[in-house]
């Protein structure tokens, strides 16, 4: 019975691997077509019936190019990080509850956060094994930024954990049979959205990968296959977080087709904001998330920790 649980775990863990790379495929597509709209051109339109077959042209056309590697670089780390950064963003994965088993787990949210928190040590990885001002550069801009909006994020989160009491990713399906929690705590949600396009070095917030004044940033010296794993894990956990915002806000299981298509929403959403906004000053990045962001969950974090409390002692203090 043993082996066979771990065969239907292994099978299931590779069926998602699947899905999530063909996801991230076809995100990349929805994302040119997107911002050719927004710019009033056409995206992808050549390969393939509208252009469906492009990103897998890409995809072939990045593999099999030459691999180079600079001369100065740390040869082993350099080319661990982008396999080590797909591999995170594709195992978080494991933890949404699919409801058929595989690893799901009771204190799901708390891994999801132990496992986000890892991303930080890849770019610090793939900067500083490039040996390049540039990448360094990028990567010390991208983890100021990814550890500031760490804070703020996770906050944001707690703020849902303690208002159903519980650490389990399927309780917050449960508990928004009725209202979903982006209609009674709005501006958690749009904290925890902005705070997510900076989790992902998205626009307005893509300061790792300036191409004004860091050349691409801390990904300047990878090509061909190393650059196509760091593109994947980052559009991989567009993809999640696109997943965690619908499962934690906006209801519905993950059994529900709906609720793919609120993943879907999102994740345009994220692209949208791309053709929309400019980048801001690395300066005010900062100060939203210090200044604004950090007290804004604070503040509603411990209003509802006091409510809660008071609610749970009078209700022990009447019995």
């Amino acid at each position: 019975m043993e082996l066979k649980d771990f065969i239907m775990n292994l099978v299931g863990a590779i069926l998602i691997m699947v899905g999530v790379l063909l996801g991230v495929a076809f995100l990349t597509l929805m994302e040119r077509k997107v911002l050719g709209y927004v710019q009033i051109r056409k995206g992808p339109n050549k390969l393939g019936v509208m252009g469906l077959f492009q990103p897998f042209s890409d995809a072939i056309k990045l593999f099999s190019k030459e691999v180079f590697f600079p001369l100065m670089s740390n040869y082993l780390i350099y080319w661990v990080a982008p396999v080590m950064g797909l591999f995170i963003s594709l195992f978080i994965w494991m933890v949404l509850p699919y409801l058929v088993g595989l690893n799901f787990m009771g204190l799901g949210f708390l891994f999801f956060i132990c496992c986000l928190s890892l991303g930080v040590y890849i770019v610090m990885m793939s900067g500083w094994a490039s040996n390049s001002n540039y990448a360094m550069l990028g990567a010390i801009r991208s983890i100021a930024q990814t550890i500031s909006y760490e804070v703020s994020l996770i906050f944001f989160l707690l703020c849902l954990v303690i208002l159903i009491m519980d650490f389990n990713l399927v309780k917050f399906v449960e508990y928004q049979e009725l209202i979903w929690f982006i209609l009674i705590l709005l501006p958690v949600g749009l904290g925890f959205f902005s705070s997510l396009l900076a989790e992902t070095n998205r626009t307005p917030f893509d300061f790792s990968e300036g191409e004004s004044e860091l050349v691409s940033g801390f990904n300047i010296e990878y090509g061909s296959g190393e650059f196509a794993f760091m593109f994947m894990a980052e559009y991989s956990m567009i993809l999640l977080m696109s997943m965690v915002f619908s499962l934690m806000f906006l209801g519905a299981g993950l059994i529900y087709f709906s609720f793919y298509g609120k993943v879907v929403v999102v994740a345009f959403l994220v692209i949208l904001v791309r053709g929309m906004l400019p980048r801001f000053r690395y300066d005010k990045l900062m100060y939203l998330t210090w200044k604004i962001y950090l007290p804004l969950s604070l503040n509603v974090f411990l209003l509802m920790v006091g409510l809660i409390s008071v609610l749970s002692w009078n209700k022990f203090s009447t019995n």
